[in-house]
């Protein structure tokens, strides 16, 4: 497998569990990596799916009732195929029977992977927020 679709795999795995209602899928997705809003403290990937059950609502399906939809995703990897950056946008739907479909919230992901054997991982997620729409179908109360 290409290190490109490798990459793109993790960053869309994240996306497809979280939306799936898959918060310690999402979790081991983390399990060696740091997340963290903005240029913020980073969240230890073995809280990842505590914090994620805190505030996100899940309903009787066991979904949010979101899709994450991610695009414009450019990959730099380094000379020896160690290490790699990704910038991508995410835009974030939701529909329930209180809420219409809408668009909630859309921002950037900056992130850092790391090859260790040949299996790529997370090594780090910074999520930057650049427009939030109606989220409270989707967050128990908002973050911090």
């Amino acid at each position: 497998m290409s290190v490109d679709r490798a990459i793109r795999g993790l960053i869309f795995a994240y996306a497809e569990r979280l939306d799936r209602g898959d918060l310690a899928g999402v979790g081991a997705l983390f399990a060696h990596a740091g997340y963290g809003a903005g240029e913020g403290p980073l969240i230890p990937g073995d809280r990842l799916e505590a914090v994620l059950r805190e505030f996100v609502i899940l309903y009787e399906d066991g979904t949010p009732r979101t899709q994450h939809v991610t695009t414009n995703v450019d990959i730099e990897v380094d000379r020896d195929e160690s290490t790699a950056r990704a910038r991508s946008y995410f835009t974030v739907l939701q529909g329930t029977e209180e809420v219409p479909l809408q668009t909630i919230v859309a921002g950037r992901y900056r992130d850092r992977f790391e090859c260790v054997g040949s299996r790529w991982r997370f090594a780090e997620r910074r999520v930057f927020t650049d427009f939030v729409g109606n989220t409270r179908g989707h967050l128990k109360r908002p973050p911090r």
